[in-house]
């Protein structure tokens, strides 16, 4: 019979012991999120709906709002769900799928603001090559 053994979950360390402080940490974490999620909603509104926004240079801007909403939304979630209800498991296939999307948005918005910036360097550096 071979050993095996296989991980179902891990435990996640707690950002506080006391009750207080989870509840606590849950407020602001909410706070938190209701800011990114009404600040990018703004964004993505405005930029959508204004058709004096459709430059390349907004178009970036939305997708960045996009790409933040999207990696606030991988982690915060639970970490105010873990907070809430006092609870410190997450399952493997969870926990892989948080880590995918985290890197994935954040990589994401890494080569977006490079694109960003070579953007910017056309548009100051050489205007007659930069069509608006």
């Amino acid at each position: 019979m071979p050993n095996s053994s296989s991980i179902s979950e891990f435990l996640l360390l707690a950002l506080a012991d006391t009750r207080q402080l989870q509840l606590l940490h849950f407020w602001l974490l909410l706070g938190i999120y209701l800011a990114a999620l009404l600040g990018n909603g703004l964004i993505s509104t405005a930029v959508a709906c204004d058709h004096r926004l459709h430059t390349p240079t907004y178009f970036f801007l939305l997708n960045l709002a996009l790409l933040d909403l999207g990696c606030i939304s991988t982690t915060l979630p639970k970490a105010m769900a873990n907070a809430l209800w006092h609870t410190r498991h997450i399952s493997y296939a969870g926990c892989a799928a948080q880590v995918f999307f985290f890197f994935f948005f954040f990589s994401a918005e890494y080569y977006l603001l490079t694109v960003m910036a070579y953007d910017r360097y056309v548009a100051i550096c050489k205007p007659l090559h930069y069509g608006t």
